[in-house]
């Protein structure tokens, strides 16, 4: 079986082993990988995959951190027309038990730290799953017993541009988590979109701290520097003075992270003294990056692309180059190219032309199949030809995207409504202000207040009533939070985006509600 799609994947490691097959394609924790070996390793996996009767749409999930093993199944099973599935190993068994029974794979891989949880997972399972321990054999030995004949149309037909490549779960913040169905076109014409606004070139060496059970661990900037033959540095996990060690140690000249990630390397003692010289651009997405952080990585001369996007979409949607990140602070910027947007009424779903606000709408060869196994949910993500990302926008005059908040996170106060990231774009500007999450509580007045969750600044001290007072100098009184509570962190999903649901749940378990009426 070849992949005989224009815009498959597979042929990606061919096309660069023939180019440059000397070149370090991974640097796994300072164990190399070379594009030659890698398209080697990758085309002798598929191979035994076909041998073994695996066919196009087979799923093969894997618990497992950031690592070159996963990089080499993850162009097999483009080869193969096979599906990966990354599961995060942040879940709970329980939580994994629900992503495998719905992702149904014909093959579950594991690294030997998460032994014990996959396990206690399966344990969930109605039925075992097939499964083996990645550390043990090695990823060119985890074919098990063969699945069907060798003639099957599935095993036998070429991989197509509309195959399923990569399953994604999404954090599930708003409920169970849902599995995001990505072709081998979405991931093409989203790293093609991404290469016309962040270059990259053979000569980049990319760090990769996004973890490859996320979207980002893939589509923003590692699969386009294998496309570009690049190098790639993996780290399993985030670590902000190993990070540091890093861009000076393989002179790092790009990488992507969110807003949390760089505050947090700002913050390490380390940060002045640490040579920045070759990290000539760095990417943001997640969340809005705040002003005076995207000041001091200014500082140090980096050059920052801003962003918005979702896993249904691949995810890129939204960019905001940094020669104009510095006038526009706050916008998530154009749409990449091959990306359409619009403006819709959330009320109406009337689109709106000019500048408008309302919900984010988007269409382009990058959006999502659907939903696995999931045909409702699909139905009612993507209607008219649209994908209804539930995002509330606002859109200027001159074309420019501001990312406002979820539309189900808008709160109502005294019939006016508040959008929760709006406060929090003022609040994270004090100074003695980190992070900042702000929810809507009950209220039997105003029928619900905001409060707001700070994360404080090393080294600053600051109370409820400075907070509250800085606050009404910049927002109208009813978007002023009724109450600032103090926590050592900001619950976040695996794609680091607040866990609003919880801070109401600890929020309602922590606090009488008859004493919030008293106070204000």
């Amino acid at each position: 079986m070849t992949d005989d799609g224009l815009h498959t994947l597979g042929r990606w490691t061919r096309d660069r082993a023939r180019a440059t097959p000397e070149r370090v394609a991974v640097d796994d924790r300072g164990v190399t990988l070379r594009y030659r070996d890698l398209d080697d390793r990758a085309s002798d996996l598929a191979a035994a995959f076909r041998a073994a009767g695996y066919g196009v749409g087979d799923r093969v999930a894997t618990i497992t951190g950031n690592s070159s093993d996963q990089v080499v199944l993850f162009f097999a099973c483009a080869q193969a027309g096979l599906v990966l599935v990354p599961l995060s190993w942040r879940l709970a068994p329980r939580e994994l038990a629900a992503q495998l029974q719905l992702a149904d794979p014909a093959l579950l891989l594991v690294d030997d730290e998460f032994h014990t949880l996959a396990t206690d997972a399966q344990g969930r399972l109605p039925l075992p799953l097939p499964s083996t321990l990645l550390g043990v054999r090695g990823v060119e030995n985890v074919v098990p017993a063969p699945r069907r004949g060798p003639d099957d149309e599935l095993v036998t037909r070429t991989v197509r541009d509309d195959d399923a490549l990569l399953i994604v779960f999404t954090s599930g913040t708003l409920g169970p988590a849902k599995g995001v169905v990505l072709t081998h076109a979405n991931c093409f014409w989203t790293n093609l979109s991404l290469s016309r606004i962040t270059e990259i070139t053979r000569k980049d060496v990319v760090l990769s701290v996004m973890p490859q059970y996320h979207v980002g661990g893939w589509n923003i900037q590692p699969l386009l520097a294998w496309w570009m033959g690049a190098t790639v540095v993996l780290e399993r996990t985030f670590d902000p003075g190993r990070v540091l060690h890093l861009i000076k140690d393989r002179r790092i000249t790009t990488m992507m992270g969110v807003p949390a990630n760089y505050l947090f390397l700002a913050q390490h003692p380390d940060f002045a003294a640490t040579d920045l010289s070759s990290l000539n651009h760095a990417v943001v997405g997640g969340a809005p990056m705040p002003a005076q952080l995207l000041r001091t990585w200014h500082a140090r001369g980096v050059a920052l692309t801003q962003g918005y996007g979702l896993t249904e979409a691949s995810p890129n949607v939204l960019c905001l180059p940094d020669d104009e990140a510095r006038s526009m602070v706050g916008y998530a910027g154009k749409p990449y190219p091959h990306v359409e947007v619009a403006v819709a009424d959330p009320i109406t779903g009337d689109l709106l032309g000019g500048a408008a606000t309302g919900e984010l709408l988007v269409r382009g060869p990058g959006v999502f199949s659907g939903y696995f196994r999931a045909p409702e949910q699909t139905a009612r993500t993507l209607r008219g030809g649209w994908l209804h990302t539930g995002d509330l926008v606002r859109r200027d005059e001159h074309g420019y995207f501001a990312v406002i908040d979820r539309l189900t996170d808008i709160f109502i106060s005294g019939g006016e409504s508040v959008a929760p990231a709006e406060v929090e774009t003022v609040l994270i500007e004090h100074a003695a202000v980190a992070e900042v999450a702000v929810i809507g509580v009950p209220h039997d007045r105003w029928g619900e207040v905001g409060v707001a969750f700070i994360v404080l600044t090393p080294g600053f001290a600051a109370d409820e009533l400075g907070i509250l007072a800085y606050a009404r100098t910049q927002l109208a009184a009813f978007k002023v939070p009724a109450f600032v509570r103090f926590v050592p962190e900001i619950p976040r999903s695996l794609g680091s985006k607040v866990l609003r649901r919880q801070l109401l749940e600890n929020w309602k378990h922590g606090l009488d509600f008859e004493k919030i009426g008293n106070k204000l």
